[in-house]
C-alpha cells in the first residue's frame, strides 16, 4: 500500500480515520482502507453522511463498537467531539452531541451559577451567545506583544547567519567558485529559533460561566500571535476549537466555537476530557514540547485520581504547563485547597490568575517572557 506521503491530500483525512482506528483496537487492514478510499472515490460523495456509510460499508465496524467508530468519525471528518467517558455511578449517561446531525437534544437550561460556586459532574448540553467584546486594549497588547514574548526553541533546520555559527563549506565552495577562488567571509549557519507550539484547554463547565467568555477571546487573540497553536474545550467532553478559532474576527471565531461546543456551562470532569484528549495520538502529538495553558477553576467532580494520572502524562510531554484559575489573585501565590488541585500541582509549572482577560493576557506574557 502506498504511505501516506504518496497519496494526495484529500485522501490525508481517511487515511488518518483508519490510523484512529487502529489506534482504539479497532482492525483495519490496508486493504479496507484502501477499498474505502475507492468506495468514496466511486461513491462520489455529496454530503458526510455518503462518506460515513462507505465508510460503513468497507471498514465493517463490530455492532456493539459502533457509537465508538462514529464518534472517532466526527472527530476526524467533522470537528472532534468526544464525549469524556462518565466515571461509574454517575447517573448522567454522556451521550455525544452534533447538530449536524440531529443528535441527541439538549436538555432545558438549569437555574443560573455564579463562578466558583457549586461544580456538578453531570453533563448539560446547551448552546451558548457570546456578547460584546470587552477588554480590547489587553487583547490588543497580548497579540502585539506575544509574538516577541512566547517561548522558542532550536529546530533542526539552519539558516545562514552573518557573525555566528557553523562554517557554512558548501555556500563558500559556491561564492568561491563564483569569485575566481576569492572568499571575501566566511559564511556561517546555525539552527534557526521556532516558536514552541502553545496547547490551550480551557474548561467551560458551570462553575466557569462567567470566564467562559473571556477565555475564549483571549484563546482568539493568543491563536492570532502565536505561530503553532491548539485549543480544546474540556467540561463533560473534549472538543478541538482550533478551526473555530482560526477566523480572523474575532466576533465570528466565538459564534463558529459557540456551535461547536455541546457541553457549555456542564458538569465538570476535567480527568476524563484530559484522558480523552491523551488517548488520541494526534491530539496528544499536539502537547509534545509545547507550553500548556490549563484555563480552569479545579472544582473537579470527577475523579481527582484521573485529573492526577492526566496532568502527569500530559507533564512528561509538555515543556512547561500553566494553570490559570479565577480563583487566583493576581500578585499573590495561588495556594491549592481541594484534593484535585493538590494532586496537580507538583506537576504544575505555575499557578496565574484567570480573573478575567487582562488578568489571563498579563500572566502569559510574563509567565513566557521568564520561562523562554
Amino acid at each position: 500500500m502506498s504511505t501516506a506521503s504518496n497519496l494526495p491530500r484529500a485522501a490525508e483525512p481517511f487515511i488518518a480515520f483508519a490510523q484512529a482506528l487502529r489506534a482504539n483496537g479497532f482492525a483495519v487492514a490496508p486493504e479496507q482502507t484502501q477499498d474505502f478510499i475507492a468506495g468514496v472515490g466511486l461513491l462520489g460523495p455529496r454530503g458526510m453522511q455518503d462518506i460515513h456509510r462507505a465508510a460503513v460499508a468497507t471498514l465493517a465496524p463490530p455492532p456493539e463498537r459502533r457509537d465508538e467508530f462514529d464518534a472517532l468519525f466526527r472527530m476526524v471528518f467533522l470537528g472532534q467531539t468526544i464525549a469524556a467517558a462518565a466515571q461509574a455511578g454517575d447517573e448522567d449517561e454522556v451521550q455525544a452531541y452534533d447538530a449536524r446531525e440531529g443528535g441527541a437534544e439538549p436538555p432545558e437550561a438549569e437555574e443560573p451559577e455564579e463562578s466558583g460556586g457549586e461544580a456538578s459532574g453531570a453533563e448539560i448540553l446547551s448552546r451558548r451567545a457570546f456578547g460584546e467584546r470587552e477588554d480590547a486594549a489587553a487583547l490588543v497588547r497580548l497579540r502585539r506583544s506575544a509574538p516577541a514574548a512566547l517561548p522558542r526553541r532550536r529546530s533542526r533546520r539552519r539558516v545562514t547567519t552573518k557573525s555566528s555559527g557553523q562554517p557554512d563549506l558548501r555556500r563558500a565552495l559556491r561564492q568561491a567558485v563564483r569569485r575566481d577562488g576569492e572568499l571575501l567571509q566566511l559564511p556561517t549557519r546555525e539552527r534557526a529559533l521556532r516558536q514552541r507550539r502553545l496547547l490551550l484547554l480551557i474548561d467551560v463547565s458551570g462553575s466557569m460561566k462567567a470566564e467562559t467568555e473571556g477565555a475564549m477571546r483571549f484563546a482568539h487573540a493568543l491563536m492570532r500571535a502565536a505561530e503553532r497553536y491548539e485549543a480544546f474545550t474540556i467540561g463533560t467532553r473534549l472538543t478541538r476549537v482550533t478551526p473555530a478559532l482560526r477566523h480572523r474576527n474575532p466576533d465570528q471565531a466565538l459564534a463558529n466555537a459557540a456551535g461547536l461546543v455541546a457541553d457549555w456551562d456542564g458538569g465538570t470532569r476535567i480527568g476524563d476530557a484530559l484522558q480523552a484528549f491523551l488517548a488520541v495520538p494526534r491530539f496528544a502529538g499536539f502537547a509534545r514540547g509545547a507550553l500548556v495553558i490549563v484555563v480552569s477553576d479545579g472544582l473537579e467532580r470527577g475523579d481527582p485520581a484521573a485529573l492526577n494520572e492526566a496532568i502527569a502524562r500530559l507533564r512528561r510531554l509538555a515543556w512547561k504547563i500553566q494553570w490559570l484559575t479565577p480563583l487566583a489573585t493576581s500578585g499573590t501565590a495561588f495556594v491549592p485547597r481541594t484534593e484535585a488541585m493538590e494532586g496537580i500541582a507538583p506537576h504544575v509549572t505555575r499557578f496565574g490568575s484567570a480573573a478575567g482577560i487582562a488578568a489571563m493576557c498579563e500572566e502569559v506574557l510574563q509567565f513566557a517572557g521568564r520561562a523562554a
